[in-house]
């Protein structure tokens, strides 16, 4: 069974890049609560409620997991359910800050980050929903939570600190200052952690933003460019076929006046004459027959118009067709011995006339002598073909312009052929290059991709 592969939407792919930026921040939040766990636990012997720390984490944890498998899936990616995936991280904060001081921890500015990543990756009804769910949460903790005993502010001091002749007066007064004291360092690193913690990751967001926004703009850029090609094609199209119309009527009056001197001039008394007149006919013919596919295919998507065909069956079709225009060129030929014979393509009627024209574009500016070079190579999936020649190269208007624009060139008249067959090339979701190589003379690289064969 032959299948296209089906393009993704760009809605459904950002979607999908969201999802995979939320798992990725969501693992970094899992490392950042584990690493504070076992510093306020182990390193600065704060009593807190670890096994139920613990478990909210493995909750985080299993949501990251099912996100993960969720990302592995073909079904497309909604907003809600982005926003979802957000709430539930807002409800894991929620009950890591409820047992471990609420309002009063230093960390509580992490409600800020749904709310960032919210307005950054969901529309702006999603964001304000966000804004009053964690302010919502962000007072609840105001009222409601386990404090944090070993940075209470005044708390008990145990007998260790005294000295003996001290007063109970002056013993209270100590505890105070070096209670104080111990709730202040603990809140400076709090707020020192959130400090490089929030700049990493503002530094990340930026740098993460400004990457998406210049791949946006490159894409706004190329889809101008293909719109404004688009549109010449269409002209041109539209030219070639009232061209093809117009031409119809002439041609069709040489053809008979063609046919009527090779019956007024047989062979046997007139042998050059008669020879002329059958390739003027010829020639006429085939004039017919390019104005015909002009009027056919001008303006037309004609994928339809093409049938399946083994690559080898239809590279060796090419060369035949091109072989009738030019019969005297010389053509080195080469296929890479890895290629899979299997291969399959859509012999596209415009495909073929692409090829047939850089061929003789190739043949018009090679050495007669060295001809051209044609190279293929490809697997079940990419066809890549480059077409060399020995001549001088191409000029510099062509190397810049090639594809964006028809180029008129006072050497050699590639521009509208060159034009369409970048169009024809990208439609048909391929790409082409022009360069000069160092040797001498000019390469056209082509790659194609090709029909997919599932079992």
């Amino acid at each position: 069974m032959l299948s296209h592969v089906s393009p993704i939407p760009k809605s459904e792919i950002s979607a999908r890049q969201n999802l995979k930026w939320l798992f990725i921040l969501r693992n970094m939040m899992v490392a950042s609560e584990s690493l504070l766990i076992f510093i306020s636990v182990y390193g600065l012997n704060i009593r807190l409620p670890e096994q139920q720390l613990w478990l909210v984490v493995s909750a985080i944890v299993a949501v990251n997991l099912y996100t993960s498998m969720r990302l592995d899936t073909d079904e497309p990616v909604t907003q809600v359910e982005i926003f979802s995936q957000l709430v539930i991280d807002v409800i894991g904060i929620t009950g890591l800050l409820y047992m471990t001081g609420g309002a009063s921890n230093p960390i509580i500015w992490v409600f800020l980050l749904p709310v960032i990543i919210t307005a950054i990756m969901l529309p702006q009804s999603y964001a304000w929903y966000m804004v009053i769910l964690t302010t919502t949460m962000y007072t609840i903790l105001i009222a409601y939570n386990i404090p944090l005993p070993s940075i209470e502010p005044h708390a008990p001091i145990s007998t260790e600190m005294t000295h003996p002749g001290m007063s109970s007066y002056q013993m209270l007064k100590q505890a105070h200052i070096l209670s104080d004291k111990h709730y202040f360092n603990l809140h400076m690193f709090g707020m020192w952690f959130g400090f490089v913690f929030s700049a990493g990751l503002v530094a990340f967001f930026v740098v993460a933003l400004a990457k998406a926004l210049k791949i946006q703009e490159r894409n706004l850029a190329e889809a101008r460019e293909n719109a404004l090609r688009d549109e010449r094609v269409v002209a041109l199209g539209t030219l070639a076929a009232s061209a093809a119309h117009d031409m119809g009527t002439p041609l069709g009056i040489i053809a008979i006046v063609a046919h009527e001197l090779e019956q007024e001039y047989p062979e046997h008394l007139y042998p050059d004459l008669h020879q002329k007149a059958i390739i003027m006919q010829q020639q006429i013919n085939r004039c017919k027959d390019t104005l015909s596919v002009m009027s056919a295919s001008a303006g037309e998507m004609r994928a339809e118009s093409g049938s399946s065909m083994l690559l080898t069956d239809y590279i060796d079709n090419v060369i035949m067709q091109w072989r009738t225009h030019k019969p005297s060129a010389k053509l080195n030929f080469f296929i890479a011995p890895t290629v899979d014979a299997e291969a399959k393509i859509i012999a596209e009627r415009t495909l073929t006339h692409s090829l047939i024209n850089i061929l003789n574009n190739a043949a018009e500016a090679t050495q007669p002598e060295l001809g051209i070079e044609f190279h293929a190579d490809w697997d079940l999936e990419q066809l890549t073909i480059r077409i060399c020649d020995f001549g001088i190269g191409l000029p510099p208007e062509l190397l810049e312009f090639a594809g964006k624009q028809p180029v008129v060139s006072k050497k050699r008249g590639l521009g509208v052929g060159l034009f369409l067959t970048y169009s024809t090339i990208n439609r048909l979701g391929g790409k082409i290059s022009l360069y000069n190589r160092e040797s001498g003379g000019a390469c056209v690289e082509i790659t194609l991709p090709l029909l997919i064969i599932e079992a």
